[in-house]
């Protein structure tokens, strides 16, 4: 499988099961159309009157050499890749606290209940999560714990004991943990930024751009804007991390089809890391993206990668999250298959201690896992989510972009499908624009054209 595109006047064509990345010429893009065989008779009837034939030739050479090295045209095989052995939980979502300090339009999170009751995590619920990870971890070292919300800055005493247990439990087990958190930055103090520093891999600050543009959505409990009372915050904290492990997390609507101009406010802010992503809401919301947004938002891509490149070249780059792509497809085969892991190497604990495969399924009954405090565990609904992969989805086997998101979000596939196995086409065709982009950009910096 082949997939050839054109961004920004770059012409390439990407070999999906090997994912090498070719930058072509016209005649290459033209001479795709009759590939793999490249049939002579049939090549030079329909481009000789463009194409001298010693050189359409010569292509077909260059082509079939590509396609001999596995570079082209290349084929997967019969083997469905997968972890062998028992699933093992690495990595867990512990919520914090089931409120939240701002009350967002957009939230999927009910405004931090998820849909029940609000309340905090106890640390003896906290103690338990930890728990859990180690007992289900195998002899996985590192594991990972993001502590969400909710805004868990609300509950950052029992954040605090929580990490300290961990702490304890590293020396008991010899396993790592790997502590980050997911904030509204609103509570940010000197305090709270120095314990982070120490203590978390990585943090993610939620900001949606431009102050007209964040302030509409995130409000705080009195209806005001929010912005104000995070951005000094933010770049304190981003300054002191050195700009490296921390992410600037945005949300992008209808109402902001311009998106790009809000990830560049953030980089003029001085932000090097960044991250902006489309809204998932139901389509009767007046601030959902429809179909009809789609050439809209790629016009806002394609305009983020003009500038992307232009700010690199001028020595003023930043990353932003969904133009890291790895040309050499970076983890396993079973990694790139499975995808994030959710219900499988990756769970959610709720603040009362319930147990979820993500957190966007978080107060979902029918997806509900067991319990820390109870010490219940559905495993076979892990292996469900084990099973769940771009080879056993339809739609996804067939897709060439199948390598790079792995199948999606499994979150939004049930809740704009109702079922994990149908993806959720609107955020395909964004995420595929995406993957356009930052192949675009990979491709020149492999060039030498940028950086």
């Amino acid at each position: 499988m082949i997939h050839k595109f054109e961004v920004n006047d770059i012409k390439m064509v990407l070999d999906v099961n090997s994912g090498a990345v070719h930058v072509i010429d016209d005649m290459i893009w033209d001479l795709l159309d009759y590939g793999p065989e490249f049939e002579l008779d049939k090549v030079f009837s329909s481009l000789s009157h463009k194409y001298d034939k010693k050189d359409l030739t010569e292509g077909i050479d260059e082509l079939r050499q590509l396609i001999k090295e596995d570079m082209l045209y290349s084929e997967w095989g019969d083997t469905i890749p997968y972890v062998a052995g028992p699933p093992v939980v690495k990595a867990m979502c512990l919520h914090a606290a089931h409120d939240c300090n701002l009350r967002c339009g957009y939230c999927f999170a009910s405004t931090g209940s998820f849909n029940g009751e609000r309340g905090m995590l106890d640390f003896e619920t906290g103690r338990n999560a930890l728990d859990f990870l180690i007992s289900h971890s195998g002899n996985r070292k590192n594991l990972e714990v993001d502590f969400f919300g909710g805004e868990p800055l609300m509950n950052f005493d029992v954040v605090k004991q929580v990490v300290s247990y961990g702490r304890e439990l590293e020396k008991r087990t010899g396993k790592t943990f790997k502590f980050t958190v997911t904030t509204n930055g609103v509570l940010l103090n000197d305090e709270i930024i120095d314990y982070i520093n120490k203590e978390f891999v990585n943090v993610v600050i939620s900001i949606d751009g431009r102050p007209q543009i964040h302030d509409a959505m995130r409000k705080t409990l009195n209806g005001k804007g929010s912005y104000e009372a995070i951005i000094d915050k933010a770049q304190k904290l981003a300054e002191l991390r050195n700009q490296n492990d921390y992410y600037v997390r945005g949300t992008f609507t209808k109402h902001n089809l311009d998106f790009d101009q809000d990830v560049l406010h953030l980089a003029d802010c001085g932000f090097k890391q960044i991250s902006i992503e489309p809204v998932v809401a139901p389509e009767e919301e007046d601030y959902s993206i429809r179909e009809e947004d789609l050439p809209r938002i790629f016009k806002s891509y394609d305009n983020l990668t003009k500038e992307y490149i232009n700010r690199r070249r001028k020595g003023q780059g930043f990353n932003f999250f969904h133009f890291q792509v790895d040309l050499n497809q970076g983890p396993c085969a079973a990694k790139r298959a499975l995808g994030c892991g959710a219900g499988n190497e990756y769970v959610a604990v709720a603040s009362q201690g319930d147990i979820y495969p993500c957190h966007q399924f978080v107060g979902e009954k029918n997806f509900k896992m067991g319990n820390v405090n109870e010490g219940t565990f559905d495993t076979d609904m892990q292996l469900k989510f084990r099973g769940n992969n771009v080879f056993t989805k339809e739609d996804c086997s067939k897709c060439w972009a199948k390598f790079y998101c792995s199948g999606g979000c499994v979150a939004n596939s049930y809740h704009f499908t109702g079922g994990i196995k149908k993806p959720y086409k609107l955020g395909c065709e964004m995420e595929k624009k995406r993957l356009e982009c930052a192949l675009a950009i990979k491709a020149l910096e492999m060039l030498d054209s940028i950086d």
